[in-house]
């Protein structure tokens, strides 16, 4: 059995974990039976988690969303759509592995899936640049956004990125025009978009590929205009006040769901989404069907309208001169 990750502030739970695998060893060795002693830890561990699950602060959010063990895109794809066949390349310049997408079927229904990856070991994060796209992803990412459109397949779009590559190369073929491009055709595709947050949202990296009728996020993922570590090197000079920033930048599903930012949040399983990720499939199966029946009846004026009218309504501010009369 592969060894779990544990986080710094799950530092109890892992504690009591090595004991309870501590004791099932020393069972297989011993004729002492001690399984009512493992399974009272193991419920001691699972109320433990529990605890501490249920009063986390956003910095610690933001460690989960970005937890190794985390189900990505491709994991999702293989659990909840069925006949999945990979399309490649933006016929522009080259194949970005940092975005995965294809056609598949959603409950028998033909459609068309695509998000980013991260890699899982040394080799494949650099393969997938630990899941930041360059313009050639996001050119991808619209080509099979138009061969959804061309054939109304419904499209379902999976956000887990730091945010866009920042480099040189990614800069000279158009990083700003490629994301740009993404939001503006999103915004009109004749088709229902369905989006969901599954780890990290990161700045416009995550709006080229986020623009959606129903925008879902799972309950330990963040979504925000910048990652914490970069406002706090731009506020503070340093980024050893990320904890701070991100208290104050918003960046939780239950403040998002209530800025009206997105939808809805899909609850994961107790300790994450990486520790069972069969339940978090199923779960996230369920909020999809139901999303997707909220939009696949309406006519494409009404998709587009109420996409436009959403669109217009994110933010919130106040008027301190009409508020001073």
């Amino acid at each position: 059995m592969a060894k779990k990750t544990f986080l710094d502030f799950e530092q109890p739970i892992a504690d009591l974990e090595n004991k309870i695998e501590e004791l099932r060893y020393v069972q297989t060795e011993s004729a002492v039976d001690i399984s009512t002693e493992i399974g009272q830890l193991a419920k001691k561990s699972q109320q433990l988690t529990k605890d501490i699950y249920s009063d986390l602060s956003p910095w610690q959010i933001t460690k989960i969303a970005r937890h190794p063990e985390r189900p990505y895109t491709l994991d999702y794809i293989n659990d909840i759509f069925t006949h999945f066949v990979e399309l490649h390349g933006d016929r522009h310049f080259a194949d970005d592995l940092s975005i995965v997408g294809g056609l598949a079927r959603f409950n028998g229904t033909p459609c068309m899936v695509l998000g980013q990856q991260k890699g899982r070991d040394t080799k494949e994060r650099g393969l997938r640049n630990f899941g930041m796209s360059k313009p050639e992803g996001y050119r991808k990412a619209l080509r099979l956004m138009k061969t959804a459109e061309k054939f109304n397949l419904p499209l379902f779009t999976f956000v887990d990125t730091p945010g866009a590559y920042p480099g040189i190369d990614a800069e000279e073929r158009g990083q700003s025009e490629a994301i740009g491009r993404n939001i503006f055709e999103m915004a009109q595709l004749e088709v229902p978009i369905i989006t969901t947050i599954i780890g990290e949202g990161g700045s416009g990296g995550a709006l080229a590929i986020s623009i959606g009728d129903q925008v879902l996020m799972l309950q330990y993922s963040i979504y925000s205009v910048i990652s914490p570590e970069g406002c706090a090197s731009i506020l503070w000079k340093t980024s050893e006040k990320a904890q701070e920033a991100a208290d104050a930048l918003g960046i939780t599903a239950h403040r998002l769901k209530a800025l009206g930012v997105i939808d809805k949040i899909v609850n994961e399983p107790v300790g994450g989404a990486h520790r069972d990720y069969k339940q978090m499939a199923a779960f996230l199966k369920r909020a999809l069907t139901d999303a997707y029946r909220q939009v696949s009846d309406l006519k494409v004026k009404e998709l587009l309208d109420r996409r436009y009218d959403r669109l217009q309504s994110y933010g919130r501010f106040i008027d301190t001169k009409a508020a001073a009369k």
